[in-house]
């Protein structure tokens, strides 16, 4: 089937970067659950939890639980093209003893433009990360496409595809800047008309300016409208 083919080549295309990873490597899990909710015509909200796990670390297979996020998204559209979006972030490692849990508070300029059934997307981020000991500023760009696998229209029952590459820059007060990049190509599926279950690869490869860190993350997302 043609959605097949295409997650195949997805696998290959993520997995050649890994073997391009010279220094230190991670695999990790990453399963989602999110609750979009349309208010009015120009206002919409979206709850969302996430679940990050350990699959592959120091070399060894391994399952350990890194984290749980719970987040929430209000959105503004501005018109037809454009939204802009606030947004408060909790993540919590501290129970999982891998890390500082952080609050964060993001602010978003989303623009999209569709034609002959592609749809681009050009995404503008800030975000203050708030950890027990520093606050860390983060600049984010991504550029996404996404379109149907089968004509120029999106069907109940059909897949389509979503690309999208993402660079990152954070800033903070002790520390030297940080920049990553993210490539990110998954698989969707639209099971009904309120429900989309997409799966696929994160490649990301974080501070390479100073010390880069090669992660390969396997998603998971499904996608409730109510």
């Amino acid at each position: 089937m043609p959605f097949i083919k295409n997650l195949l080549f997805l696998i290959l295309i993520c997995t050649s970067f890994v073997f391009k990873a010279q220094n230190s490597f991670d695999i990790l899990g990453e399963s989602a659950f999110s609750i979009h909710h349309k208010a009015s015509k120009k206002y919409s909200v979206n709850f969302a939890t996430r679940s990050r796990y350990f699959l592959y670390r120091n070399q060894t297979i391994q399952y350990k639980q890194q984290q749980v996020d719970i987040f929430h998204f209000s959105t503004f559209n501005l018109n037809f093209n454009s939204d802009l979006s606030f947004g408060i972030y909790y993540r919590n490692r501290d129970l999982f003893e891998t890390g500082s849990d952080e609050l964060r508070i993001t602010q978003q300029f989303n623009y999209k433009k569709q034609k002959l059934g592609f749809r681009y997307g050009q995404r503008f981020r800030t975000e203050q990360r708030i950890f027990n000991n520093a606050t860390i500023f983060r600049q984010r760009y991504r550029f996404a496409v996404d379109f149907p696998l089968n004509g120029e229209k999106l069907d109940i029952g059909e897949a389509y595809f979503i690309g999208s590459l993402e660079s990152l820059l954070s800033l903070n007060a002790k520390e030297s800047p940080e920049i990553d990049q993210r490539t990110t190509l998954q698989i969707g599926w639209q099971l009904s008309e309120d429900l989309k279950l997409q799966v696929g690869l994160e490649y990301r490869m974080e501070a390479f300016n100073i010390k880069a860190k090669n992660n390969l993350f396997l998603m998971t997302t499904a996608i409730l409208k109510i």
